[in-house]
C-alpha cells in the first residue's frame, strides 16, 4: 500500500543580485531567483554552505528563504482576489476544448485559467460544505441546503445556482469515502452527499455564451487509504468493450430500496436532473453545455458521468470534463468511446501528486507496446488533454518531503493554476488567489508566511456556549437538515425555480 517514490533533485542556480532593487517593483521571476540562500561573495568557496545546498537539492527541499517573500505577500493582502471576468461568449467553445485545448495550455490562455479556477472552486465547495464530524448526527451530509450553499461559501459571484444535491452509496466497503456518524439517531446509515448540479444565471450565461449546466463531484477524505481498493478489477460498461474500475462504478451506480437517500443511484439522480435542465433550456431556444468537474475520486466519477451523459443527452450538447488530481478510470476502449462521442476532457495534475498515476502505475497508456493489444482489460488509460503543474514552480510552497496530502490537496492545485503561465516561465506575478487558502487542510505553505496549517475548521470545533454557559453541539437550522422528501423538486416547484433563474 505504501508507494516508493523517487526523490527528485534539481540544481539551484545563484545569480549575481543587484542590491539596489526596489522591492515594490520587482517581478515574480526575480523573486523566484532571489528566494534561495543568499551566499556572500567570496574568493574562496564556502564549503559548509555548498554542503547544505547539496543536501537540500537531494531532498528536493529549497534552502531557507529571505524575508522578502513575506513582504511581497503582505503587499498583496490589500489587492482583489479575482481578476475582472472577460466576455468569452465568442470563444467559449475553444476554451471548453473543441480543439482539445491545442495552443492554449502552454502557455495558458488567461480566459482558460479563469474558467479552470471557476470549476475548481465548484469542486472545492464539495469539501468545504461537507460534514466530516463523526460525532454529528448529520455526518456525511452537506452543512447547508442547496439554496444557500454558494452564499455560505462565497461563490455567489460566479453566477450559478444549485438545483440538485446528489447522494451516493456503495455495495463494496471502501474506506473513508463514506463518512459515518457515531450517533445512533443519524440522518443516514448508507449514503453520503457526493455532489450537486448547478446552472448559470442569465448574466453569467451572457458572459460565457451559453447556458452552462455544472455537475461537481466530491473526492475522498483521505486518498492514500483507497489505493488498495482502486487498482485491480475492471467491470464492463456500455456495449462496445469498455471497462472501468470496479470501485468507482459501484459508487456511481449503487442503490437500494432499503435506504432513504439511494433508492435511486447517484447515476440516476444526476442524469434525471441533467436531462430535465437540458430539455427545459433547449425548448426555450437556448444553447446549452454540460461541464462536469471533480477532484480525486470526484474526477473519476466526473468521467463516468460524462460517459453516460454522452449516450443520453442530445448530440448537439457539448460535454466537457475538467478534473483535478483524478486517477485513471478505465481501459483503452473506454477512452476511445469517450473521444468518439465528442466528450472533451482536461486533466489538471500536479507532478508530485501520485494519485493521478493510479490505477495502472506500471501498465498504462505510456507503453506503446499496448497499441496492438488494446483488449487487455488491465491496461488503464488516461483520457484527454493534460495540464501538468509543478509544486517547485511556486515560491510560496514547500517542495520537499513526502507531503502526500499537501501535494494532492485541491487548494494546492488551484494555487498552482493561478500562478501558471507556461512550462518555461516562473510563477506569475499577477496571481490573484489568496495564498492562505493553500493551508486549509494541509501544511504546504513556507513557514515565512506564518499561515497556520489545516486552519479551516468550525469555530471551537463546532461547539457553542448556550444560555447557561454550557458548551454544546448546536442544532442545525431546520432548512439545513437533509430531507429525502423534498430534495428533488416536484414538477411545479421545478418550473417555478427555472423561471426564477431565467429572470434573475
Amino acid at each position: 500500500m505504501f508507494i516508493t517514490m523517487a526523490l527528485s533533485s534539481s540544481a539551484v542556480i545563484h545569480n549575481h543580485m543587484n542590491m539596489n532593487i526596489n522591492m515594490k517593483r520587482f517581478d515574480m521571476a526575480r523573486v523566484h531567483q532571489e528566494l534561495t540562500l543568499e551566499i556572500p561573495k567570496s574568493k574562496r568557496p564556502n564549503r559548509a554552505m555548498n554542503l547544505a545546498e547539496s543536501i537540500c537539492n537531494v531532498l528536493h527541499r529549497p534552502p531557507s528563504r529571505s524575508i522578502d517573500l513575506l513582504r511581497y505577500h503582505e503587499e498583496k493582502l490589500s489587492t482583489p482576489t479575482m481578476s475582472p471576468r472577460e466576455d468569452i461568449s465568442q470563444k467559449w467553445r475553444q476554451i471548453h476544448g473543441c480543439s482539445n485545448w491545442e495552443n492554449i495550455l502552454d502557455p495558458l490562455h488567461p480566459c482558460l485559467r479563469r474558467e479552470i479556477l471557476k470549476y475548481g472552486e465548484f469542486s472545492q465547495a464539495t469539501y468545504d460544505a461537507f460534514d466530516y464530524d463523526s460525532l454529528s448526527q448529520y455526518c456525511g451530509s452537506c452543512r447547508y441546503n442547496r439554496n444557500k450553499l454558494f452564499q455560505k461559501l462565497g461563490l455567489s459571484r460566479n453566477g450559478y445556482a444549485v438545483t440538485k444535491y446528489i447522494y451516493a452509496m456503495s455495495h463494496i466497503d471502501l474506506p473513508r469515502w463514506l463518512e459515518r456518524s457515531l450517533v445512533p439517531d443519524t440522518w443516514s446509515r448508507d449514503s453520503n452527499w457526493i455532489g450537486y448540479v448547478a446552472v448559470s444565471d442569465d448574466q453569467e450565461t451572457r458572459r460565457i455564451g451559453r447556458r452552462d449546466i455544472v455537475v461537481a463531484w466530491r473526492g475522498t477524505v483521505a486518498p492514500c487509504e483507497w489505493y488498495e481498493d482502486f487498482q485491480r478489477k475492471l467491470d464492463p460498461i456500455g456495449k462496445k468493450g469498455a471497462k472501468v474500475e470496479h470501485g468507482f462504478l459501484s459508487i456511481y451506480t449503487s442503490k437500494s430500496d432499503t435506504t432513504r437517500y439511494n433508492k435511486s443511484s447517484a447515476s440516476d439522480q444526476v442524469m434525471k436532473e441533467i436531462t430535465k435542465l437540458v430539455k427545459f433550456y433547449e425548448e426555450k431556444g437556448e444553447e446549452v453545455s454540460v461541464t462536469i468537474t471533480g477532484h480525486s475520486l470526484g474526477g473519476a466519477l466526473a468521467l463516468l458521468n460524462a460517459y453516460e451523459a454522452a449516450y443520453k443527452v442530445p448530440n448537439n450538447v457539448p460535454i466537457s470534463v475538467i478534473s483535478f488530481g483524478a486517477p485513471r478510470v478505465g481501459n483503452i476502449t473506454f477512452k476511445q468511446e469517450l473521444e468518439e462521442m465528442g466528450v472533451k476532457t482536461l486533466r489538471v495534475v500536479v507532478k508530485q501528486d501520485w494519485v493521478h498515476r493510479m490505477p495502472g502505475l506500471v501498465f498504462n497508456e505510456a507503453f506503446k507496446v499496448f497499441d496492438e493489444i488494446t483488449s487487455l482489460e488491465w491496461v488503464y488509460t488516461h483520457v484527454g488533454a493534460e495540464l501538468k503543474l509543478d509544486v517547485g514552480s511556486s515560491p510560496y510552497l514547500k517542495g520537499g518531503g513526502m507531503n502526500l496530502s499537501g501535494f494532492h490537496s485541491l487548494e494546492t492545485y488551484l494555487h498552482l493554476v493561478d500562478g501558471y503561465l507556461s512550462s518555461e516561465t516562473p510563477f506569475r506575478n499577477e496571481a490573484k488567489r489568496d495564498v492562505a487558502l493553500v493551508n486549509k487542510y494541509c501544511d504546504m505553505l513556507v513557514d515565512e508566511l506564518r499561515i497556520p496549517q489545516s486552519w479551516y475548521q468550525l469555530a471551537n470545533k463546532g461547539l457553542v456556549c448556550n444560555d447557561h454557559g454550557r458548551w454544546v453541539k448546536p442544532k442545525r437550522d431546520p432548512d439545513d437538515i437533509p430531507s429525502h422528501h423534498d430534495d428533488p423538486l416536484v414538477p411545479d416547484e421545478t418550473q417555478t425555480y427555472m423561471m426564477t433563474l431565467v429572470s434573475s
